[in-house]
């Protein structure tokens, strides 16, 4: 394994099967090479406004993070990136004397402004809006093609 170890924090348990499915295969392929730390934090009751249920959850990840962690949270407001510019990204946190990237993917009403302001940067997964399952989902691709990437593996084209 080279590089330093990842960690994802998002709202809520993957709950359809092709999502969960889908988080395995590539949670197995990037740690072939890195490992990653997947924390779940309980999603706010769905009885909550959505402003009161993004302030608890926030408040959970807030509580999730560790003193060594580097948040990456992913925010529709937050700077697009291409696979090799999140490649280079991660090749400049594993050489910085930083602690360990974290990326954080809200539940379904997004993230609360308190999540946003502890960010080192705000990343978008795209322009459009996805559901959060699919986000955390297309995260994971994107992170194991960044691997390749770094690694020179013929995935990316």
């Amino acid at each position: 394994m080279t590089g330093k170890p990842l960690r994802l924090i998002s709202v809520g348990r993957l709950k359809t099967p092709f999502w969960k499915d889908a988080a395995a295969h590539y949670l197995a392929r990037i740690t072939r090479w890195r490992r990653l730390e997947c924390t779940e934090v309980r999603d706010g009751d769905a009885a909550l406004p959505p402003d009161k249920r993004n302030a608890l959850e926030g408040r959970r990840i807030l509580d999730a993070l560790d003193p060594q962690d580097v948040p990456l949270v992913l925010d529709e407001r937050g700077a697009g990136l291409t696979s090799p510019q999140l490649a280079d990204l991660l090749r400049q946190l594993d050489h910085e004397a930083r602690g360990r990237a974290c990326f954080i993917v809200g539940g379904a009403y997004g993230l609360d402004e308190a999540v946003r302001g502890r960010a080192f940067r705000l990343l978008s997964l795209s322009a459009m809006t996805f559901p959060h399952e699919m986000a955390r989902v297309v995260l994971l691709e994107q992170l194991y093609r960044a691997e390749c990437i770094l690694r020179k593996v013929p995935y990316h084209h």
